[in-house]
């Protein structure tokens, strides 16, 4: 046959591919393909085909930062602030002592009927030519610390008379309506008549511009009620419902205190550190001296309560004792000082009666 024509290499090749052939054919791998390949298909068929998504009509743009695109940044919208609540400013000259709200000017025509009663029957207390007798305030001042002993506070003594924070206060010399003044630092006063547990029993007024830092009722007519603030001194006059001006003034006032029991005359603290001298009888809105006394800043005056011609003054680490018949512009000696300040001295005042003692107030937490 052919097969004898063939080499070696080749005879045994055919060999080997006629066993392979043989070998398959016993392991019926051809069938056990077919088997799989049904099995496959029959699963096929009972598999849901999900629909696919139609492709978008338009590409999606791919997103580029503006610096790649050389464009400008679009510009935050900016919140705007909240404008601050604006306050009609009080001109110069006299005021009309009228109410802040005008719904609650009835209640304050009261308020202001009281203050007027109340005035006119105590007078001060005391004569217009002298100084109160010693007997006189001894006996006050004990009923005044039996008062102090039984002192309770309840929630009916307690009033917001003003809007912001209370940095003045006065009391009126009544003993039979306790009447309270407080200034604020917008330049508010408040009138409380603390007897009245009605509404009607408080009043604001607005004669000033800035914080009120100082006031008094007038010994002599506690009809007049003298506030101070950075730029006026006022005399609200309930008698003729004014405020009227009584110094005006470009260098920051800080506080006052009467030179006599008349109050006509006072003397008038600056917070760049001189003083001046006020005469309420004079015309104008100008002071009758200003004087220098080597402070860098005033911020307390008071008067001595029996010699009044001396006043005390206390500043930043000063507290000095002056005569007020010797001051003049420039070069004014103390009578006495008081040493030992290290710190700033917020306040100093006279012992009540005599003045035989001064108390001060110094920012190292300590009472002299």
């Amino acid at each position: 046959d052919g097969c004898s024509q063939l080499s070696a290499y080749e005879r045994k090749r055919l060999k080997n591919i006629t066993e392979n052939a043989k070998f398959f054919a016993a392991l019926k791998l051809h069938e056990s393909a077919a088997r799989l390949h049904q099995i496959a298909t029959k699963r096929q068929s009972h598999v849901t085909k999900r629909a696919k998504p139609k492709k978008a009509e338009d590409d999606t743009v791919p997103r580029r930062s503006m610096r790649l695109q050389r464009a400008e940044p679009a510009a935050a919208p900016v919140l705007e602030a909240p404008e601050p609540e604006e306050y009609p400013q009080v001109p110069a000259g006299p005021v009309p002592m009228v109410p802040e709200q005008a719904e609650t000017s009835k209640g304050t025509e009261g308020l202001l009927a009281t203050w007027m009663r109340i005035s006119q029957s105590s007078n001060g207390g005391m004569s217009s030519s002298s100084s109160p007798c010693v007997a006189d305030v001894l006996l006050v001042l004990s009923r005044y610390q039996d008062s102090l002993n039984s002192m309770v506070l309840t929630g009916d003594n307690v009033r917001k008379v003003v809007k912001f924070r209370v940095c003045s206060m006065a009391i009126h010399p009544s003993e039979s309506v306790t009447l309270v003044a407080a200034g604020d630092t917008s330049g508010q006063i408040g009138l409380w008549n603390v007897t009245c547990q009605s509404e009607e029993g408080a009043g604001v007024f607005i004669p000033h511009n800035h914080p009120v830092s100082c006031m008094h009722f007038s010994p002599a007519s506690p009809a007049h009620l003298l506030s101070l603030s950075s730029e006026t001194l006022r005399c609200g006059d309930v008698t003729r419902a004014v405020f009227d001006e009584i110094c005006r003034s470009e260098v920051s006032l800080s506080s006052f205190d009467f030179l006599e029991v008349t109050a006509s005359t006072a003397v008038v603290g600056h917070w760049e550190g001189a003083v001046a001298v006020v005469d309420r009888r004079t015309p104008g809105t100008t002071w009758e001296l200003s004087a220098d006394i080597g402070f860098k800043r005033t911020r307390t005056v008071h008067v001595h309560p029996v010699h009044r011609h001396y006043f005390l003054a206390a500043g930043a680490a000063d507290v000095c004792v002056y005569d007020v018949r010797y001051l003049k512009p420039e070069g004014n000696d103390p009578v006495s000082c008081l040493q030992g300040h290290t710190k700033s001295v917020a306040s100093a005042y006279f012992s009540p009666v005599t003045g035989s003692r001064v108390v001060t107030v110094c920012a190292d937490d300590r009472l002299r």
